[in-house]
């Protein structure tokens, strides 16, 4: 007798193909990792909370915007070349329908369909254009034309998230200063990161704790080599 299988979740799939819920996850742990490095390479060189505060806002600001950027022109970019592989599967449909039918009826032959269902399905679904270039762009292409991504969305998501994440080693140097406040900034990145990885691992369905350590791990190195290098160079060695 096989096992009960366990209860539905919630939503079965997630909308992952649209490059909002990416751009977020990549966004707050961009943040994180960039400005916990370079808040923490600024205070190895004994700087001064002002010239810290300065520092993680400019790369607050300059790293949020050129993420949002960059997410809203690959995902454009991404965008426009999957609508002109539609555009030329819509073209070739108007140009050779029979031959696009038999090209489906193959495929499903090649997925293990018997060939007069294959070619009963080709036939039904070639009759209405758009449900066949629907099935033609999932099976042949491999694109979802009801899933091309949202430029806009992404951008906004990448902006804000990545605000988010920066904002999180600034938080102390805004309420104190010196050796108190690089501490309670390396509590918060510790926290953070380990929080962003759960959070992952949540989303992934990956084992939590391996995902948690690898955030801190990813987020801890960098911020660890520019404080060397910050400690190492200091005040006097940046002019």
């Amino acid at each position: 007798m096989s096992e009960p299988l366990p209860p539905p979740p919630d939503r079965h799939h997630r909308d992952v193909q649209g490059g909002t819920a990416r751009a977020a996850v990549f966004g707050v742990s961009d943040g994180l990792v960039s400005n916990v490095a370079i808040v923490l390479g600024f205070a190895g060189a004994n700087t001064g909370a002002g010239l810290v505060r300065l520092a993680g806002l400019a790369g607050l600001i300059g790293g949020a915007v050129s993420m949002a950027a960059g997410e809203y022109i690959s995902m454009t970019a991404q965008t426009e070349l999957l609508e002109r592989e539609l555009e030329m599967e819509r073209l070739e449909l108007r140009r050779s329908p029979e031959a696009e039918r038999r090209e489906l009826a193959q495929i499903y032959r090649s997925r293990g369909v018997d060939e007069a269902t294959a070619d009963q399905l080709a036939t039904a679904l070639s009759r209405n254009p758009e449900l066949a270039l629907q099935t033609h762009a999932r099976e042949e292409l491999g694109i979802d034309p009801g899933a091309l991504g949202r430029p806009l969305s992404a951008a906004v998501s990448s902006f804000l998230t990545f605000s988010v994440g920066a904002t999180i080693p600034l938080v102390p140097y805004f309420v104190g200063t010196g050796t108190a406040a690089m501490v309670a900034a390396i509590v918060m990145g510790v926290v953070a990161a380990l929080a962003v990885g759960a959070f992952l691992a949540r989303f992934t369905g990956r084992p939590m704790a391996r995902s948690a350590v690898r955030q801190l791990v990813f987020s801890a190195v960098p911020a660890a080599a520019t404080y060397a290098l910050g400690a190492a160079v200091g005040v006097s060695g940046i002019g």
